[in-house]
C-alpha cells in the first residue's frame, strides 16, 4: 500500500490523472499479482483485453517521470572486496565462509554451482592394464570405509577396458554434485574437463600436472614436493650432481630441478643419465664423476713422481698408489631418482667408481620410501624425501591382515581421500561449497603421508627429510 500510495501520488502530480485512473490501473495491478507462475489463472476475470493499451499507457507515463542517475564519465570503477575472515550469515541460520579467490570462476557461473555433493560415488579403474594397481586400490577403498566406518558414503566401482567405455560409464553416470574418483592414469583423463559444465568433480590419479583444472583434481605423488623438501633443506652453497634414469619419471625430474635449485641457496654441477637397462651405467658414472679425467691426473702425477729420487716424492708416491683417481669430487650431494631393482644396482656402482658415500651424501625422492633400500650398505647414510612409516604401519598391517598380501605404497591415497569426502558429504556442502574448501589456501588436510593441500587443483604435501641408517629411515632434525 506504501508503494501503491506513491505510486498514485506521482501520477497526480505529473498529470493530475482521477482517482478512477488510479483505481482501474489498481485492480489491474493486483491482477496481475494474482497470475500463477505455472498457469495463467485468475488474470482474465479482472483483465480486460481493452485496457491493455491503457495500462501500457500509463506505464509508460510512470517510467518517463522516473529520476534517471546516470553514471558519471571517467570515474573510476569500484570493486567488491571480501576479506578472508569475513563470514556471511544467510536467512537459514547456516553461516557460509567466504574465501578470497578460492573458487574457480567457472563454478561461479555454473549452474549446478549449489547442487548439493552426492554420497553416491563412482570409482573409476582399469580392468585390464595396472591391474595390480586397481585390485590393491579396491581393496584400500573396502578397508578405508571400514576402518573410518563411513556410513554415509555409498563406493561403486566402476571398470573400464579401454577410452570409449570409459566414457560411456560417465556419460550415465554424470549428474550434478556427482563425484568420480579416477581415471587412473595421464591418457585416460585426457579431456575429461569437458565434463565440468555437466556439475561433475573428478579426483584423477593422473600423473601429467597438465591435466588438472576447473573440476578435475588430481591426487597422485608429486615429484615437485620432493625437490622442494629438499633443496629447501640442503645447506647453504651445496654442490649439487644428478644422475637419472632415461624414463619418464627420470627425464621429469631433469626437466624441472633447475627451477627448484634457482630459488634455493645451492647449485647444480653436473648431470648425467643412463639407460633402464643400464647398459651404459658405468659409462654414466664415470661422466659424472669425471673418473677418466681424475685417473688420467693420477697417472700423470705418479710420472712426475717417479722420476724424483727424493724421500718426500718417493713417500707421496706410496701414498697416491692406493689410489684409483686424484682429486675430490666437485659436487657435495648427489640426487638419485630411481627405484626397485635398478637403484639396488646403480648404488653399489657408485663407490666402485670413486663416488664415496662418505664423503658424498645420496638423495632420495620419495620413491625410496620402501623397506626393501633401508639395508643396501651403500644406501646407509643416504637421506631422501617422505614421511615416517608409523604414520601408515598399522594401516599396511591391517591391509596385510585382510588381504594376505603386501600392497603398493599408493594405497594410501584412497584413504586420504576418503576422509575428505566423508566431511564434504557429512556437512552436506554443495558444490561451490566443495571447491572454497579444496581451493582455500589456508587449509591443510592431515592425512596418513602427512599435511596436504590442493594447489590449482593439484595435492601439494608437506614432506619430511628421512635418513636411512640400520635398516630403518628416521626423520632429520
Amino acid at each position: 500500500f506504501f508503494l501503491m500510495s506513491n505510486l498514485f501520488s506521482s501520477l497526480r502530480e505529473c498529470f493530475g490523472f482521477s482517482h478512477m485512473i488510479a483505481l482501474a490501473f489498481c485492480k489491474t495491478f493486483f491482477a496481475l499479482r494474482l497470475m500463477s507462475s505455472r498457469l495463467p489463472m485468475g488474470v482474465d476475470i479482472m483483465y480486460k483485453p481493452p485496457l491493455r493499451l491503457f495500462i501500457i499507457f500509463i506505464l509508460t507515463i510512470i517510467m518517463s517521470c522516473t529520476p534517471q542517475n546516470y553514471p558519471e564519465k571517467n570515474k573510476a570503477p569500484v570493486s567488491n572486496v571480501v576479506n578472508d575472515s569475513e563470514t556471511v550469515i544467510n536467512n537459514g541460520n547456516s553461516v557460509d565462509t567466504i574465501y578470497k579467490n578460492t573458487t574457480p570462476q567457472y563454478v561461479e557461473n555454473l549452474n549446478f554451482a549449489k547442487s548439493k555433493i552426492l554420497s553416491e560415488i563412482e570409482i573409476l579403474l582399469p580392468e585390464i592394464d595396472n591391474q595390480n594397481i586397481t585390485r590393491d586400490f579396491v581393496n584400500a577403498f573396502e578397508l578405508t570405509v571400514y576402518k573410518k566406518n563411513a556410513k554415509n558414503i555409498q563406493l561403486n566401482i566402476n571398470t573400464y577396458k579401454d577410452k570409449t567405455e570409459l566414457n560411456n560409464i560417465i556419460l550415465q553416470k554424470a549428474s550434478p554434485g556427482k563425484i568420480f574418483i579416477g581415471p587412473l592414469t595421464s591418457a585416460d583423463t585426457e579431456n575429461i574437463i569437458t565434463e565440468c559444465p555437466k556439475g561433475v568433480l573428478f579426483f584423477s590419479f593422473a600423473s601429467d600436472r597438465k591435466q588438472a583444472g576447473k573440476c578435475v583434481y588430481l591426487i597422485n605423488f608429486f615429484p615437485e614436493d620432493d625437490l622442494l623438501t629438499l633443496f629447501s633443506n640442503f645447506k647453504t652453497d651445496s654442490k649439487i650432481a644428478l644422475l637419472y634414469p632415461e624414463n619418464n619419471y627420470g627425464r621429469y625430474i631433469n626437466s624441472i630441478i633447475d627451477s627448484f635449485a634457482a630459488k634455493s641457496n645451492s647449485i647444480i654441477i653436473n648431470r648425467a643419465s643412463y639407460k633402464e637397462d643400464l647398459s651404459n651405467a658405468r659409462e654414466a658414472i664415470k661422466e659424472l664423476s669425471k673418473y677418466e679425467l681424475r685417473k688420467y691426473e693420477l697417472e700423470r702425477q705418479k710420472k712426475i713422481l717417479k722420476e724424483k729420487n727424493d724421500e718426500a716424492s718417493k713417500k707421496a708416491l706410496k701414498k697416491i698408489e692406493k689410489f684409483e683417481t686424484i682429486g675430490g669430487l666437485d659436487f657435495s650431494h648427489l640426487i638419485l631418482p630411481d627405484y626397485g631393482i635398478r637403484l639396488l644396482q646403480i648404488a653399489p656402482l657408485l663407490p666402485f667408481y670413486d663416488i664415496d658415500p662418505q664423503k658424498v651424501q645420496f638423495v632420495g625422492t620419495g620413491v625410496w620410501d620402501n623397506e626393501a633400500f633401508f639395508s643396501e650398505p651403500s644406501l646407509q647414510g643416504s637421506i631422501f624425501s617422505g614421511v615416517p612409516q608409523s604414520e601408515r604401519r598399522q594401516y599396511f598391517n591391517d591391509y596385510y591382515l585382510k588381504y594376505r598380501k603386501n600392497p603398493t605404497r599408493t594405497i594410501t591415497i584412497p584413504y586420504d581421500l576418503v576422509g575428505i569426502l566423508e566431511y564434504v558429504i557429512n556437512n552436506k556442502l554443495n558444490l561451490k561449497e566443495t571447491h572454497h574448501l579444496l581451493n582455500d589456501k589456508s587449509i591443510s588436510f592431515d592425512g596418513i603421508d602427512g599435511k596436504f593441500s590442493f594447489k590449482k587443483n593439484i595435492i601439494s604435501r608437506k614432506l619430511n627429510v628421512l635418513k636411512i641408517s640400520n635398516g630403518k629411515a628416521n626423520l632429520v632434525n
